[in-house]
């Protein structure tokens, strides 16, 4: 009976053991977005958005358009070359509208006000995430706070590596081989 006692004692000891080494794998997993150097770079990524006037009160007003979820009843595009930290990218912004009794005409009126995120892809140096075409994403607020995800993680990198959730996951499912859900290539 002891020795009945002493192997069920030995199995359960085995069990936490082998739980805890796969609960701190799954804890030491690589995060792929919302580090310091991702939100080191969203900062700087916000800043020259602004100055190129992408984003912001002062932001070039293009012609909007219906969109879908997640990201807007209502969107405005622009894709355009930009620096940030130093180096030439490419950027496609979207900003997402949403709101009661908007429309296209509302909206391309009062660019502003239905404003609820902006959506940014940015295309990083050769070998950032040569998986997924070296694209950067980011969520922000209006006003260029980052967005964060339900786990309060900041929405900056690589959204949706591996996952089957986020920017990544959805892109790759309907953007094509591009990643962008915007343009046939």
């Amino acid at each position: 009976m002891n020795r009945l006692i002493r192997q069920n004692y030995s199995l359960l000891a085995a069990s936490i053991l082998i739980l805890g080494q796969t609960a701190t794998a799954q804890d030491a997993a690589p995060a792929f977005f919302g580090g310091p150097d991702d939100v080191s770079y969203a900062e700087k990524l916000w800043d020259s958005l602004e100055s190129n006037q992408l984003v912001g009160t002062s932001a070039i007003n293009v012609f909007p358009f219906a969109g879908n979820q997640p990201h807007g009843a209502i969107q405005q595009v622009l894709d355009k070359k930009i620096e940030v930290d130093g180096k030439v990218s490419r950027v496609i912004v979207k900003r997402n509208h949403g709101g009661e009794n908007i429309s296209v005409k509302s909206i391309y009126s009062d660019p502003v006000s239905n404003l609820k995120a902006v959506t940014v892809m940015v295309k990083r140096e050769a070998g950032y995430d040569s998986d997924n075409l070296d694209w950067f994403w980011a969520k922000y607020t209006p006003v260029g706070d980052l967005g964060k995800n339900p786990k309060g993680t900041l929405l900056a990198g690589r959204i949706g590596k591996n996952a089957s959730a986020g920017c990544i996951a959805c892109h790759r499912a309907i953007g094509g081989d591009d990643l962008e859900t915007l343009t046939e290539k």
